[in-house]
């Protein structure tokens, strides 16, 4: 069973950044995409960012130039570099294993996610 863990949510203000990271703790890490997602109150969980095993990355075009995913398979963990950040990135955002390599934005395709690190952005 893999698990996961986020940290590095927090409140700060517009423009500001803010670096998430994503350790897993069981599983393997390596050789599958990671990915993380964000779900502001009422709303679907939706799509931010993903990267292969081979660093390949897939960014939604609401955070593309702003944030950046990396990842360090030695430490098992994946990153989310947050800047020039909004109001409207405020969400709870959840990290989480893809079921295999390939790049991706659909929930369903992750079976393993983490419990989640609020990021408010205030104006």
């Amino acid at each position: 069973q893999v698990e996961l863990a986020e940290s590095g949510g927090g409140l700060v203000q517009t423009g500001d950044s803010l670096r998430l990271s994503c350790t897993a703790s069981r599983g393997t890490f390596d050789s599958y995409t990671m990915g993380w997602f964000r779900q502001a109150p009422g709303k679907e969980r939706d799509f931010v960012a993903c990267i292969r095993y081979d660093d390949m990355t897939y960014y939604a075009d609401s955070v593309k130039g702003r944030f950046t995913i990396s990842r360090d398979n030695a430490k098992n963990t994946v990153y989310l570099q947050m800047n020039s950040l909004k109001p409207e990135d405020t969400a709870v955002y959840y990290c989480a294993r893809r079921k295999d390599v390939a790049l991706g934005h659909n929930p369903s395709s992750y079976p393993y996610w983490g419990q989640g690190t609020q990021v408010t952005v205030s104006s």
